[in-house]
């Protein structure tokens, strides 16, 4: 039986503490930091990537009661949200501190997001240009998604110069940004809303006084 992560044991009972008045943070196993240090930026840019997909979830579950095959979609996002958690654990986490059960990224959840990727790009049809994000809220939700999942990943890359960062979660973050596009894409379809696709010409530039 594969082992299970252990459980949280916190208790929250009051939100401020002062310590971080003066510009450092504590890591899991209590080492103090500073709040502008590369592993702060790494897991606070998850936590935002985190908060994005909660917003975007919100709207996925809304589009889901007139569409609801967007439900699937929210599940997901759900999911993810979970596993973004995980993957702050670690990114809090010192390597010689990480217990044996603690939450992490594995490479389970980097197939998942293969598998229901090629699901869902399955049905799409062929681009013919880069995609401008828009058509509908969603679609433009999730490629907010997307590029906030692309800098976390940039933060983590950064970090991985100088620390060791586990290699499944720099493949998660950077699997994850895939999805978000084909996410955006399916969410177009099943909403009937039409794809905005980059046109060069479509600059001041490329206007004709007629068309500006």
């Amino acid at each position: 039986m594969e082992a299970k992560f252990e459980e949280p044991r916190l208790a929250i009972n009051r939100v401020y503490t002062r310590r971080g008045d003066d510009g450092g943070t504590a890591l899991a196993g209590g080492q103090r930091v500073g709040k502008d240090s590369l592993r702060i930026e790494a897991y606070g840019t998850v936590d935002e990537l985190n908060a994005v997909i909660g917003l975007t979830r919100a709207s996925a579950e809304d589009v889901g009661r007139s569409h609801p095959a967007m439900l699937e979609l929210a599940l997901i996002l759900k999911r993810v949200q979970h596993e973004l958690f995980n993957l702050g654990s670690i990114l809090a986490t010192l390597p010689e501190d990480v217990h044996p059960r603690q939450a992490r990224i594995t490479a389970a959840e980097v197939s998942r997001l293969e598998t229901e990727m090629d699901k869902m790009n399955g049905g799409l049809p062929a681009l013919r240009s880069f995609v401008l994000p828009g058509g509908c809220r969603l679609n433009a939700e999730l490629h907010l998604c997307r590029t906030v999942c692309r800098r976390a990943e940039r933060a983590c890359v950064a970090l991985s110069r100088k620390e060791q960062v586990p290699a499944e979660a720099l493949m998660y973050l950077n699997r994850l940004s895939d999805g978000f596009f084909v996410w955006s894409r399916w969410a177009s379809q099943i909403s009937n809303a039409p794809e905005t696709l980059w046109e060069p010409n479509q600059a001041a530039s490329g206007l004709s006084d007629n068309e500006g």
